[in-house]
């Protein structure tokens, strides 16, 4: 497959969508005249019509595993069975994310990942064609019912308690404190000039405000922040793209598909970073046995810190997102970077000139990274990866994530992805109410026998170096075998 095919537009759902409601297609294949497609739906979904009056077809989940290739996708949702072969290309979310969850039981992701369920349960109606057999249970077999049901409980009981509903002037400060530190170290240049000492602290203060636009990004391409996509659309281009200089399409279809299947191989693409590095226990030894040295994966712990950490953000991130708004003809997202770059030349430009300003960019970057590579890392590279397993929501969350103890230091410094268990099990809620649902959520996994994993931030600084040399362990031994 071509680069340039594994990358998928995101944005707002009501825009991105909004052309094709106005062509739906009814459950018998003919499309709805005359423009009035959105209100057709509502009608739909208000019982309305005479089309969905009619029995549904029955499905068993033997039928339905059946579905599960690019080209026939069916997933169910709430008992109901969709085929969203044709829709995939349009998702807003990417097409790889459906098609993940093809053939299964797509429930719970498919409420965690949607903050309004009302606008996008319009577009399931023309999607369905069916539904489980009644002596079909709602889940696959391997799941248990009971753990099912119980954290669909939770998550009624969190709505209940607005836990979803954002505190706008938390986010606010987050904001201001960016803002602030950029310019401070602007009046700072124009006070001091552009000695080294005051480089290196204007440097320091912009490398603090680009972590955290980092982590504001993360709540906003969330959805957690606005109610009306169109804001949060308006609002992730301007921090992602014009504060960070990154493609918000490209981290939406990328983050999107870590979070429904998080260190499952090949769904997760935070983990396939082969072959610079070999991570988990069945890579290392799929590589071994076949005799595969790229580089030498013994000391791939050590070139986490000289390369991994280090260019994660200047060269890894930065060429692959201006390499997919390239090749898909992302123009929004490319002139939103733009204003990026044209607010350093003419902030700095005057300073450094046009080659500093570069250098101050890409060395601001450079020493984000660590920074970024550490929080992102740490709660997932020592987790369990597996291939598919089609576990339940709860299980597939927690087995591949893990907390960091709280303290307000390591809220700050992580953004609050120090609580990745329930960032992962609820992506739509704001950040400020993870410690809130901490102790339900701990005592849900112990009722259900999962491990609740929370630790200290240096433990899992070197739990991360701990995973790679077991991983390359591995590699070691099947190699050499």
């Amino acid at each position: 497959m071509k680069f340039e095919e594994k990358f998928e537009g995101t944005g707002s759902l009501v825009e991105k969508c909004q052309p094709y409601l106005d062509q739906i297609h009814q459950a018998n294949g003919k499309p709805v005249a005359n423009g009035k497609a959105e209100a057709y739906v509502r009608q739909e979904v208000n019982g309305k019509s005479n089309v969905f009056n009619k029995s549904l077809n029955t499905y068993t989940w033997e039928e339905i595993q059946r579905h599960n290739q690019e080209a026939d996708q069916w997933l169910v949702i709430d008992r109901k069975v969709y085929n969203v072969t044709d829709w995939a290309d349009k998702h807003p979310g990417g097409h790889r994310v459906l098609n993940h969850y093809a053939g299964e039981d797509a429930t719970d992701a498919f409420r965690a990942m949607h903050l309004d369920l009302d606008i996008v349960k319009l577009y399931l109606k023309p999607l369905l064609i069916g539904e489980l057999a009644p002596e079909e249970p709602s889940q696959e077999r391997n799941k248990s019912p009971q753990l099912v049901a119980d954290f669909q409980e939770l998550h009624r009981t969190l709505k209940a308690m607005n836990m979803f509903s954002a505190n706008m002037g938390f986010f606010f400060i987050h904001l201001a404190q960016i803002l602030i530190l950029e310019v401070l170290a602007w009046l700072i240049l124009l006070h001091f000039g552009n000695g080294w000492t005051v480089t290196i602290f204007i440097s320091f203060l912009l490398t603090v405000s680009q972590a955290q636009s980092s982590f504001l990004q993360h709540d906003v391409g969330h959805l957690s922040m606005f109610k009306k996509s169109k804001w949060n659309h308006l609002m992730q281009k301007f921090v992602m793209c014009h504060l960070k200089g990154l493609s918000a399409n490209w981290w939406n279809y990328r983050h999107f598909q870590h979070h429904v299947k998080p260190n499952i191989y090949p769904k997760d693409p935070d983990i396939d970073v082969g072959p610079l590095f070999l991570l988990g226990d069945s890579q290392p030894v799929k590589y071994g046995k076949k005799k595969i040295k790229y580089i030498d994966y013994e000391k791939q712990h050590l070139y986490f810190y000289m390369v991994g950490l280090p260019l994660l953000m200047p060269i890894y991130f930065n060429l692959q997102s201006m390499q997919v708004m390239y090749l898909r003809k992302y123009w929004v997202d490319i002139a939103w970077v733009s204003s990026f770059y044209i607010r350093y030349f003419i902030t700095f430009g005057p300073f450094y000139g046009i080659f500093g300003t570069v250098l101050l960019i890409f060395f601001v970057k450079f020493l984000e990274s660590p920074w970024i590579g550490y929080v992102t890392q740490m709660s997932h590279i020592p987790m369990k990866m597996s291939g598919e397993e089609n576990r339940d929501w709860l299980s597939t969350q927690v087995l591949a994530t893990c907390n960091i103890e709280q303290s307000f230091f390591n809220d700050w410094f992580t953004g609050h992805l120090n609580f990745q268990i329930e960032h992962h099990l609820f992506p739509t809620m704001p950040r400020h109410n993870y410690h809130k649902v901490s102790p339900l959520v701990k005592s849900l996994c112990a009722k259900h026998g999962l491990q609740y994993v929370s630790k200290p931030m240096l433990k899992a600084f070197g739990d991360i170096v701990r995973a790679l040399k077991k991983s390359a362990a591995l590699w070691m031994d099947a190699y050499y075998e």
